[in-house]
């Protein structure tokens, strides 16, 4: 086939393809676009229908250097096949479409080295706001969101001197909660089953740190992979009681409590007669699950629900009146425990 035979690629639409199907100059079709509340409704209506007609995709990055918004909020998570943030990531993006924003979403893992590098990525696209899990982040990240002066929240955990903003909870206060709850029911011999991502290892500190102060300084301990799955539970519980007798499994995870509890059913555990289990999280199966889990609730929407809202106010130029949120949690006494 010569050069000259082959099928040249359809052009894609312009805001002058547009206008000329409005009948409208291009001025006005760009007004209706990016200002249609300065824009008579019919004219508007006109502009929209023309848009439908023509498949034209308006430039949302240059129809927004004028007003210097992009409309974009990154959202960055470790995981998105942890069930922990589903409610989070759903929450962030159904508050953020009733203040006119879109939600890209990003899984950066758990290394802050590729959470610097995503983020350096993501600011070339100039996101009106970020939100970032946890508040370990690199050196690097650190300076690379200063530099940028762009709004910025974190969520899923606590500190005094956050970034920006902080909606989350003390995942330390949580591990000091749950030994004490072993405490006041007579567990005396705990085995651990936890992820190895640093907001568990912040659980496992505080639970250690009351356990020590009652006379229970070395716990039995398995670490799991992340992500924390059903048959990590099962496969850690059997390396658990391999060393030794315990009386309640502690996890970091709902989802590493339910496999546990069907490995210790598996050898005819009964629990908790044998072998009490607590997880984190209060995923939607822990009610529901044979024996019910007991587990520490976190209200995950609200922490979406409000990491959103502190973004876009943030953005429109109101003031934000608690850039610290705490949004705290409480444990929940099932049947597993």
């Amino acid at each position: 086939m010569s050069k000259t035979s082959r099928s040249v690629p359809p052009r894609a639409p312009t805001l002058e393809d547009v206008a000329r199907a409005a009948g409208l100059s291009s001025m006005t079709v760009s007004r209706a676009l990016n200002t249609p509340q300065l824009v008579r409704p019919k004219t508007v209506e006109k502009v929209i229908a023309a848009v439908k007609a023509t498949g034209y995709i308006p430039n949302a990055l240059a129809g927004g250097l004028a007003s210097r918004r992009s409309k974009l909020i990154a959202v960055v998570v470790p995981q998105i096949n942890n069930n922990m943030f589903v409610d989070t990531i759903q929450a962030i993006s159904d508050e953020l479409a009733v203040r006119g924003y879109h939600m890209l979403l990003c899984v950066a893992g758990y290394t802050q080295q590729t959470e610097a590098d995503l983020v350096a990525a993501l600011l070339s696209r100039r996101p009106d706001g970020i939100v970032l899990t946890g508040i370990h982040h690199s050196t690097d990240l650190k300076k690379v969101l200063l530099n940028a002066n762009v709004p910025v929240v974190e969520i899923w955990d606590l500190t005094p001197t956050p970034l920006d903003m902080l909606v989350g909870f003390s995942h330390e206060k949580v591990g000091q909660a749950t030994a004490e709850y072993l405490l006041r029911k007579g567990y005396r011999r705990p085995g651990l089953l936890w992820t190895v991502d640093k907001r568990a290892a912040q659980r496992k500190a505080g639970l250690r740190e009351v356990l020590e102060r009652n006379g229970i300084s070395e716990p039995g301990s398995v670490d799991v992979a992340l992500p924390a799955r059903f048959t990590s539970g099962r496969q850690g519980l059997a390396q658990l009681l391999e060393q030794g007798d315990f009386d309640v499994i502690v996890c970091s995870s709902d989802t590493l409590a339910q496999g546990a509890i069907i490995e210790a059913q598996s050898r005819g555990l009964q629990v908790p007669r044998d072998l009490a289990v607590i997880g984190f999280g209060d995923l939607d199966f822990a009610a529901g699950n044979q024996p019910a889990i007991t587990t520490v609730s976190v209200d995950r929407q609200i922490i979406g629900q409000r990491a959103a809202t502190m973004l876009a106010d943030r953005i429109e130029g109101s003031e934000v009146d608690a850039p610290i949120v705490d949004i705290g949690f409480h444990f929940v006494e099932r049947e597993s425990a």
